[in-house]
């Protein structure tokens, strides 16, 4: 499609009907006349027509309750090391706690994609946002261990649950040319909130202390949740399957300055070829099977490493004897490397595909941690927090990338089930990493720790290598 809409002086006209009673798009030289309305493609307009600002800030708040999801989530690790000292425990001890965050972030995941597939993207992302908001905040008043984890698994299941309906969200309002760099410019708010977490830990622990700490992350989540109650609207891929909301999909279609008739019949030809069975079942149709059973070990490996570096980094590093702030900066360079890593990857599988930068990027990340067992802690600190961030800036290009692929692999009828399903399983190898940081710190120490995040980066090269349907190279 290489057509325009033509532009006025105060508002976008009305889309005109072709003679067979179909809208015609830009560039489109028919329609269909199944019906003796005219009706509306919103596929092909959402796939083919411009970008507009309405889309353009619903991607936006998609992406701000992502990096309130990093923000919130990471927040723990960087208090772990502080609760450590001041309660008296271990790293074993607080391993339960760690663990139920992780667990909730799970269930969360699972479920919102199934709701969010019923139900709505909209309600999913708000209800999510809310959830880790309140109990972050919560986490502030606890007086011992089983509190935290108790609030970890509450706020895991919107952590959990946010991301997955984020990235859907995110989708299914790009245009299809810029599909693939919309969603990891999204996912890369992950670490990008991981990053301010870092920022904000440095100021707010030594001056205001742990509690406050949570505080404010948990209100700062909330705000945001009654931000996007009053701007976020319904996915058009969703409400198109509901006649029954196409009132609102019409009103939603006028604001992407699209206006059209008010007795517009909206379809969605290109899912309906797909086919329309909803559930996991589904994942496992027309050819997916390969693909669900791969991207579920690619993010179960994936998620593993992340999450040590997430849970367990500032922790590792204090118990190799450096200072607490220092040792912070060790996550805080990793997420900044993992910021510009999604971004240079988002860009690089827009014209190579998904299938090269992944297997390379994965590799790569696992020849940093091998790397990084021969450094110095005390004697090459900084070489070790720069190492993390090149770490940082493979693994989470990887996982960033991979919520595209999913993206290209499910239609719409189950892309946030088929999402957050990868996530889920995502979450297992984040829940282990709970306990495998732990023990591998305790018996390890630093080598032990980077030989574990080498292992999980070559499985997950592995893994990836076995996707059969990547994102495909650009035509030139």
């Amino acid at each position: 499609m290489t057509g325009s809409y033509p532009k006025g002086p105060t508002s976008a006209p009305t889309i005109p009907a072709t003679g067979n009673g179909a809208v015609r798009l830009p560039g489109e030289v028919g329609g269909s006349g199944g019906s003796a309305n005219p009706s509306l493609d919103i596929g092909q307009l959402l796939d083919n027509g411009p970008w507009t600002v309405v889309q353009k800030l619903v991607v936006l708040m998609a992406a701000m309750s992502i990096i309130m999801d990093g923000f919130d989530g990471q927040l723990i690790g960087f208090a772990v090391p502080v609760l450590i000292k001041e309660w008296g425990v271990t790293r074993g001890d607080f391993a339960p706690a760690l663990a139920a965050g992780l667990v909730g972030m799970g269930i969360g995941s699972a479920f919102a994609g199934l709701l969010a597939d019923r139900f709505g993207r909209r309600g999913a992302v708000i209800v999510s946002v809310m959830v880790f908001g309140l109990a972050t905040f919560c986490i502030g008043f606890a007086e011992n261990l089983w509190q935290i984890g108790a609030l970890r698994f509450i706020a895991g299941l919107g952590i959990g649950g946010a991301l997955p309906s984020a990235t859907t969200v995110a989708a299914e309002f790009t245009p299809a040319r810029r599909r693939t760099l919309a969603i990891t410019a999204t996912i890369v708010c992950v670490p990008l909130g991981g990053m301010l977490a870092g920022l904000f830990a440095g100021v707010v622990l030594p001056n205001l202390g742990w509690r406050a700490l949570f505080f404010l992350g948990g209100a700062l989540a909330v705000l945001l949740g009654f931000i996007l109650l009053f701007i976020l609207p319904e996915t058009p891929r969703f409400l198109v399957r509901r006649p029954a909301r196409w009132e609102e999909l019409r009103r939603l279609v006028g604001r992407m300055s699209r206006p059209v008739p008010a007795d517009i019949v909206f379809t969605d030809l290109g899912e309906q070829q797909i086919g329309k069975r909803e559930g996991l079942l589904a994942l496992f149709e027309n050819g997916r099977a390969r693909d669900t059973i791969a991207l579920w070990c690619a993010f179960f490996l994936n998620l593993l490493a992340v999450y040590s570096a997430f849970t367990w980094l500032p922790t590792m590093l204090t118990s190799e004897g450096l200072d607490v702030a220092i040792a912070g900066s060790g996550l805080t360079a990793y997420n900044f490397g993992g910021v510009f890593g999604a971004l240079i990857c988002a860009m690089t599988i827009t014209r190579y595909g998904s299938r090269w930068p992944l297997l390379l990027c994965s590799l790569l990340g696992a020849a940093t941690a091998l790397y990084l067992t021969g450094v110095n802690t005390k004697l090459e600190t900084g070489i070790l927090i720069a190492g993390f961030g090149v770490q940082g800036f493979f693994a989470n290009a990887v996982q960033s990338t991979m919520y595209a692929v999913c993206a290209y692999v499910y239609p719409t009828t189950v892309r946030a089930t088929g999402t957050a399903s990868a996530l889920a399983f995502g979450r297992l190898g984040a829940i282990l990493s709970a306990f495998a940081g732990a023990t591998v710190i305790t018996i390890g120490g630093k080598d032990g720790y980077l030989l574990m995040l080498a292992l999980a980066m070559i499985g997950l090269a592995l893994s990836l290598a076995f996707v059969g349907h990547h994102i495909p190279a650009r035509k030139p």
